[in-house]
């Protein structure tokens, strides 16, 4: 890294003055200065120049970032601009400072982090009071003890901008009180909360109120958070409603107080309140250069030590203001369920070569099948499952797995609806699954088709499995059904999922009798750990050494559910007991002896068990496409490793305790 580092500002604002003020303190010099390409933006950016760096660059937001005498980028622009922006910065290969808040909702932060993480640059969230000293002395003082056990965080950041227009009341700019200062009151009580335990702080409950106005923001809000633990946190914002912004952390035997916690101008300070004692006062001078809030973010940018505020808190602070939006109904309109909701960095959706996604054909299906098949039931909106899927998509995935059931059709109408958004259905499969208990009838199936395809504005199921058997019926009655609707072009391969064999063999036997087209897929549990039960009723699976014979005879592709055993392979313990479902289903020593193999395996190739769990589904003899459903993007990279590790059979045969 050059010294001094030298900075573009992408957006010349008022909180980019404040930045730009004090980078002179962090050993760094700002060398240009980027904004949109307009007769207004232009003429601020070198209004900006002049005041800052008179022989900075001035240009737009691309001219900026192809120059090669700019280290790091700060990204200043309004909310709903900060994502394309960073990710420009992250493709030009500069480290990169983003304002808060990251982007507007989980799902756009989810597709940035990940970015970030696989870029080889620095990237920061820049809650700047986070690296300030007065911030630091009151985390010591909570991870020493200095108040014995914390108990609750009161935390507020709200003001009366004193007129309804502009950007913080533009529903379309992402305005309101959550999204431009309700980060500081949530960060605060999850970096305080965190201090507490000394890792970092599950939320296990949270409820929210608010008003949003006419002009579809929020105009005040308070959320009310519990942590593991039982430290509890009460936080407030708005930009209709002036209250003193202040931080107290209350602890079983003392308080602290930050009477200036946030913009750190006036009057830093941290109150210690002990039982007994004088109230003891830590002052931080605002004129002294350690005390520069924006240069010391600015440093820790470029830094490589872990900084104050990491990705993982920006992921957990954004998750918070989500649900606390969705608590108080807030959706902007670019955000809906039914929006046309782009990339994250605005490219085209394609697939990066070279991919560690592997393929297989299943017969009667032209195009290929990829061996990982993304579960839609774990999306709560658009944005969030746009992220997902596109992650998945470049990956290499093509392949999706939609129920009847999921959701009440919300999952269905998700998947629609981002598959219209990328004009991409001629290059992916849509597995379609109907028929669930208790409608598990041909007349159940027919309309439950129709309605799965109107949901999906589709027309037509790649792959398409009855949810459930009902053995009341005879067989020949399901496969007339589904013979007539692949005739009619509106099926193309079908088959079963939790389906017996014996019933498929039957189902089989009657089509090729009858000449119709036959079961080619089958989709039951089926993994490393052998399953003594199902979670629910009417599941079946293909664990068992009967079944596995039967899976390398029939030329049928197995489609399983569950094949990373629920979470056994990640967090099982013998002596852990406190999830009755994995006990009941996993819980054996064979078992626990394969997660054994399957953690020494995994040490010796360096990827989890988790991973190696997964290449023993997909090494098997017979065609396998697993099914996952990653609520995050990080859990889909994770299962993904899978994808690089190829076992021989020696190994396949050792983890399922057939030698030695």
């Amino acid at each position: 890294m050059p010294t001094p580092t030298r900075w573009a500002v992408l957006g010349p604002g008022g909180i980019a003055h404040r930045f730009a003020s004090q980078l002179p303190h962090a050993d760094a010099e700002l060398v240009a200065v980027g904004s949109s390409p307009t007769p207004a933006g232009t003429e601020r950016a070198r209004a900006f120049a002049a005041e800052f760096a008179p022989d900075a660059f001035v240009g737009d937001y691309d001219a900026v970032l192809a120059r090669d005498d700019v280290d790091a980028v700060y990204v200043s622009t309004v909310h709903v601009t900060h994502a394309k922006l960073a990710l420009a910065a992250l493709r030009a290969g500069k480290h990169v400072l983003v304002e808060k808040p990251f982007a507007p909702n989980h799902g756009t932060v989810m597709a940035m982090v990940d970015a970030a993480r696989r870029s080889g640059v620095h990237v920061l969230e820049a809650y700047m009071y986070a690296h300030h000293p007065q911030f630091q002395k009151t985390l010591d003082l909570v991870r020493s003890g200095a108040i014995g056990t914390v108990q609750h965080v009161d935390a507020s950041f709200s003001f009366a901008t004193g007129k309804k227009e502009g950007r913080l009341y533009d529903a379309d700019l992402a305005g309101g009180g959550i999204l431009d200062v309700g980060g500081y009151p949530v960060s605060a009580a999850h970096l305080v909360a965190g201090a507490a335990l000394g890792h970092p702080a599950a939320v296990e409950r949270f409820s929210a109120q608010g008003t949003v106005g006419e002009t579809g923001v929020d105009e005040w809000a308070v959320a009310s958070l519990t942590f593991a633990g039982g430290i509890t946190a009460s936080a407030r914002t708005g930009v209709g409603l002036a209250e003193p912004q202040s931080v107290t952390v209350y602890g079983s035997a003392g308080t602290v107080h930050l009477p200036d916690p946030w913009t750190i101008l006036g009057d830093p300070r941290v109150v210690l309140t002990r039982p007994g004692a004088e109230p003891e006062t830590f002052a931080f001078d605002p004129e002294l250069p350690a005390n520069k809030a924006y240069a010391l973010e600015a440093k820790a940018l470029v830094s490589d030590a872990t900084p104050a505020f990491t990705l993982d808190d920006t992921l957990a602070v954004n998750a918070l203001l989500n649900r606390w939006r969705d608590a108080i109904g807030l959706r902007y309109p670019f955000e809906t369920d039914t929006a046309d909701i782009p990339t994250v960095s605005g490219l085209p959706l394609r697939r990066t070569e070279p991919t560690a996604m592997r393929y297989g054909r299943i017969p009667g299906l032209d195009r290929e099948v990829s061996r990982l098949v993304m579960g839609c039931d774990n999306q709560p909106d658009l944005a969030h499952a746009s992220a997902v899927f596109d992650a998945f998509v470049e990956a290499g995935g093509n392949t999706f797995d939609t129920a009847w059931v999921y959701g009440m059709g919300k999952y269905e109408r998700l998947l629609g609806r981002w598959i219209a958004n990328r004009g991409i259905r001629a290059d992916v499969n849509v597995i379609v699954k109907g028929c669930h208990t208790p409608h598990c009838d041909p007349e159940s199936l027919t309309r439950q088709l129709f309605e799965s395809f109107e949901r999906q504005g589709n027309d037509h199921a790649d792959i398409y499995m009855m949810h459930r058997d009902n053995e009341d019926i005879p067989v020949g009655e399901f496969v007339d059904v589904l013979d007539e609707h692949a005739s009619a072009g509106r099926i193309t391969v079908y088959g079963g999922s939790n389906w017996s064999t014996a019933r498929v063999d039957e189902a089989n036997e009657y089509a090729a009798k009858n000449g119709k087209r036959p079961f080619s897929v089958l989709s039951n549990h089926f993994g490393l750990a052998e399953a003594y039960d199902v979670p629910w009723a009417g599941c079946r699976h293909v664990t068992d050494p009967g079944s596995k014979k039967w899976l390398s005879e029939r030329n049928i592709a197995l489609l399983p559910w569950s094949s990373q055993a629920r979470g056994f392979f990640a967090r099982a313990d013998a002596d852990d007991t406190s999830d009755a479902e994995l006990v009941r289903c996993y819980y054996s020593e064979a078992n626990f002896e394969r997660k054994a193999r399957a953690e020494q395996l995994g040490r010796e190739l360096g990827v989890p068990a988790t991973a190696i769990a997964l290449a023993f589904v997909l090494a098997q003899p017979f065609e396998v496409f697993a099914l996952f459903g990653p609520r995050t993007i990080a859990e889909a990279r994770s299962s993904m490793t899978g994808l690089g590790v190829e076992l021989t059979e020696q190994q396949v045969a050792w983890l399922d305790l057939r030698e030695g």
